[in-house]
């Protein structure tokens, strides 16, 4: 593809082990069996009723933060702000992803309701038909902070919940990473790892909310949707924007990658 800049390179690499919870980041990750990343969002909530505990439902996980070693072999769970007031419950370390059931009974305490806790090896990505890491750019990150005054790019980051981030790109570059028809899907590599850049991601009713205390941003939506409009470059496929609150790239990984390691540096080459 013509005018592709030579320097979009692989800046951030985060990983979401609990799903709905806080990110780590780290400088390298492998494929995992679904295409996503190993690690990432491998536990999930649940409640007896079979849905996912997670911001879209309910704003209380916002007040609880997950710290992990840097080989994300432990996790400790803790609940910060005003809901530390009022809850009994204390920092606690649980192996990870082993530690589950245990994990569960802090989770179930904290909710007051029973939590069920599993391991999903190949991780739980939000798109069923697109698996792979989402990709965004730095820029496009910038763009959001300079929109909402006060939000800093690490909280733009926590607010968006994105795996892969690129810089060295101008904003929504990455828009570039899916086609005007849903069939025919973006062929790069990032490093020695192919991709297949599928569509823009919809985004839900999290990124408004300030993800360390749940409070929301008044009008977020209508606000970013303008942005979004109005900034759209030219290389974007306008006719796959049914709505604008998107952003971000979706993606699926091929099989044959399964292994293959990510690492901060790596250029991004269609």
């Amino acid at each position: 593809m013509s005018g592709v800049p030579r320097t979009a390179w692989l800046a951030n690499i985060r990983l979401h082990p609990i799903k709905g919870l806080d990110p780590i980041s780290v400088p390298e990750a492998r494929i995992g069996a679904n295409g996503g990343l190993e690690l990432d969002r491998v536990w999930v909530l649940f409640s007896v009723d079979g849905a996912w505990i997670t911001g879209k439902r309910t704003t209380a996980i916002h007040h609880i933060r997950a710290e992990y070693d840097p080989g994300v072999s432990m996790v400790t769970l803790k609940v910060s702000g005003d809901a530390a007031k009022n809850n009994k419950l204390k920092p606690t370390s649980f192996a990870f992803p082993s530690d589950y059931e245990r994990a569960a009974a802090w989770f179930s305490e904290y909710f007051e309701q029973t939590v069920i806790v599993r391991h999903v090896p190949e991780g739980v990505p939000d798109d069923g038909l697109a698996t792979g890491p989402t990709i965004v750019s730095t820029a496009s990150l910038r763009s959001v902070c300079d929109l909402f005054p006060g939000v800093e790019v690490n909280e733009a980051r926590e607010r968006f919940r994105t795996t892969l981030e690129i810089d060295g790109v101008p904003a929504f570059w990455e828009d570039q990473l899916f086609s005007k028809e849903e069939n025919y899907p973006v062929r790069f590599k990032i490093g020695e790892v192919a991709f297949e850049g599928s569509n823009p991601c919809a985004r839900c009713p999290v990124p408004p909310r300030n993800p360390r205390t749940g409070e929301d941003i008044v009008g977020f939506q209508k606000k970013f949707s303008e942005m979004r409009r109005n900034s759209l470059p030219p290389s974007s496929p306008t006719v796959r924007f049914d709505h604008f609150y998107r952003l971000a790239t979706n993606t699926r990984v091929p099989s044959t990658e399964q292994g293959k390691l990510l690492r901060i540096g790596d250029a991004l080459v269609l």
